[in-house]
């Protein structure tokens, strides 16, 4: 891995994994699997799998850009995948696929790990004690958090504490999609 993706490619990437393994990914569910999928990135291989920045959401971290591209889908399954847009001459086109190993198979690994909980077992994990979201919001409560981004740096300290919980049950319910934070 060279530089980082932009986050719509390997969104893509990630949805046609899904798709191969029959699971359906809202909006929402896909935005934990791009976070969880740029987080191993950075541990994995010291470097960030998508450019730009994730902010701390209501329900877990969500990158604007990716959520700009699958915004229509609402909180129903994605049936399409991220185009690129040329504002001048107001023309899509299709993104280059992925074609690194290395990020097709952490993609794979993060789709096939995750990709089957429901959202809301997704946001639980995002919203884990001490992780990256909760250190985020916590400090949006109590000092100044500049868009409540999350950055690279903090989740490569904090990202070990994400774990699986062993509930039947989601903490958060099952949330259908997600708005900025408050």
């Amino acid at each position: 891995m060279k530089k980082p993706f932009d986050v719509r490619q390997v969104a893509n990437l990630l949805l046609d994994f899904c798709d191969q393994d029959e699971t359906a990914i809202t909006n929402l569910a896909l935005q934990k699997l791009l976070y969880f999928s740029h987080g191993r990135s950075l541990i994995q291989f010291k470097r960030p799998l998508v450019g730009g920045y994730f902010e701390a959401w209501k329900f877990g971290p969500v990158h604007p850009l990716a959520y700009k591209a699958f915004q229509s889908a609402r909180d129903k399954p994605i049936t399409f995948r991220a185009t690129a847009h040329n504002p001048i001459t107001n023309v899509g086109r299709m993104l280059e696929p992925i074609a690194d190993p290395d990020v097709k198979r952490l993609v794979r690994e993060i789709g096939f790990q995750y990709g089957r909980l429901t959202p809301g077992r997704l946001v639980d994990i995002s919203h884990a004690r001490n992780g990256p979201w909760d250190v985020i919001a916590n400090k949006a409560r109590t000092s100044v958090a500049l868009g409540l981004r999350i950055p690279d740096n903090i989740t490569i300290e904090r990202f070990a504490n994400l774990k699986v919980s062993v509930t039947d049950t989601a903490r958060a319910g099952e949330p259908n999609e997600d708005t900025p934070l408050t």
